[in-house]
């Protein structure tokens, strides 16, 4: 199944990201989406036949949301956190896909969201949320939250614009791999966390 997207210039895309930087540039990090090369190097980890149900936080615009769409599979579900209203109804508005659930709400609901979906635990969860710049209180409910709502042998894929979140995600998953990026505005560093200490 192809992800319908409303036809939507990119200029209005990056002026609706760039505008809501300035109103709050410690949630977004940076004043322009994700670039080609961040996308393809977190999706890498993940195994598209096997993942029937994906979660992202902070999808912004929709930059990674229309990359997911299009290589999930035609079975899968992607729930979607986000607390920007112009972002939630920028994503109504312009994604057109029945696999595709947009939560105006906290990435720390999402246990509760997804057994109201009837989803069960998630195989993948994305995360482009400021970390290193949110009450630390807040932080470790979502990180505690999201280890909850994973399967055994999920992933939880971070990019950040600092490596400042790697002890957060030490102190509640047992195993937390890093890579980085340095194609993108910021460079980004990877985290892949898993709550499972090995491989099932």
């Amino acid at each position: 199944m192809q992800v319908s997207q409303s036809p939507s210039p990119r200029r209005d895309h990056l002026i609706l990201f760039a505008r809501n930087f300035f109103k709050h540039p410690l949630m977004l990090g940076s004043l322009i989406p994700s670039s080609r090369y961040l996308i393809e190097h977190l999706l890498r980890e993940v195994d598209w036949q096997r993942a029937r149900v994906i979660v992202e936080y902070g999808p912004g615009v929709g930059t990674f949301t229309a990359e997911i769409l299009k290589r999930m599979h035609p079975d899968a579900t992607l729930v979607v956190f986000e607390t920007n209203d112009e972002f939630v109804k920028f994503l109504r508005d312009n994604f057109d896909d029945p696999r595709l659930h947009v939560e105006h709400g906290s990435a720390e609901e999402v246990g509760a969201v997804l057994e109201r979906l009837g989803c069960g635990p998630a195989d993948y969860m994305v995360s482009g949320i400021p970390f290193s710049t949110m009450p630390e209180e807040l932080r470790d409910r979502i990180l505690r939250a999201t280890r909850s709502a994973l399967k055994p042998d999920g992933v939880l894929l971070v990019y950040q614009f600092s490596g400042k979140v790697h002890p957060h995600l030490q102190r509640v998953f047992p195993r937390v791999e890093r890579g980085f990026e340095p194609r993108n505005v910021l460079p980004a560093w990877l985290f892949y966390a898993r709550p499972a200490a090995r491989d099932h």
